[in-house]
């Protein structure tokens, strides 16, 4: 068996290279959940929110009062529902859905969506699984 060469062996890399032209696409691994509801008489119910907590990593209280607080209602949780008092459209409660994964879901350091909120005394933390870094965030 004969040695190769460092040049010989990056004379055949390139040309491998070469004949290759598949550029690597950009994929992201994570994609916000997107809340379904819809109306019914004078209330919203939004049909997937226990699967979104789950996909987000955050209990259903937590996220439902940030919910209550930003559409500035009230509701309840009825099992695998949430169910909002007043009339919304769904795109207005995507986009508050939106505004929690930036404060409370994606890490402020490395960008990354592994994080779990933690609370110490009376502060609350971001804490990042993937990086590790520690980030207060407002209370809901």
């Amino acid at each position: 068996m004969s040695k190769l060469s460092i040049s010989s062996y990056d004379a055949m890399l390139d040309r491998v290279y070469s004949s290759v032209n598949v550029k690597p696409e950009r994929h992201t691994r994570y994609e916000i959940p997107k809340l379904i509801s819809y109306n019914e008489g004078g209330k919203t119910i939004i049909t997937n929110f226990k699967q979104a907590c789950e996909k987000l990593n955050r209990k259903p209280e937590e996220l439902a009062k940030f919910l209550y607080k930003e559409l500035g209602t009230g509701g309840n949780i009825d099992n695998e529902r949430l169910i909002l008092t007043g009339r919304f459209e769904n795109e207005q409660i995507n986009t508050v859905l939106n505004l929690y994964y930036k404060r409370y879901v994606i890490c402020p350091v490395c960008g990354t969506p592994d994080t779990t909120l933690i609370k110490q005394k009376k502060i609350v933390y971001m804490k990042c699984l993937a990086c590790g870094a520690e980030s207060p965030v407002p209370e809901v």
